[in-house]
């Protein structure tokens, strides 16, 4: 599973930190990284321990990609940050009438 929310380093399981810090809008560094689904110039998808994000903008270019750190850093024009949480789609009877 690519979004783990916990690292195993020998037999202790260690939460990793998750932090965002974007400067000027052309510096994105982000912590708790655990893998990369895909980038290019206009957009960069990765795996946090606090969800998918997806960073857009201009020119984007993966500077530092660090996963046993869990470090990523982006620059470029971002133009948005954007979290998705990844949730099991349910196929009961409730969830049909809830559509």
């Amino acid at each position: 599973m690519k979004n783990n929310m916990l690292m195993q380093e020998g037999n202790t399981a260690l939460t990793m930190p998750h932090n965002l810090i974007l400067e000027e809008r052309k510096k994105l560094s982000v912590s708790g990284v655990t893998d990369v689904d895909s980038f290019d110039e206009q957009t960069v998808i990765a795996y946090t321990v606090k969800g998918e994000i997806t960073v857009r903008g201009w020119d984007l270019r993966v500077n530092r990609l660090n996963l046993e750190q869990g470090e990523l850093t982006v620059e470029g024009e971002i133009s948005s940050l954007t979290y998705t949480d990844v949730k099991p789609k349910s196929s009961g009877f409730f969830s049909k009438i809830l559509r």
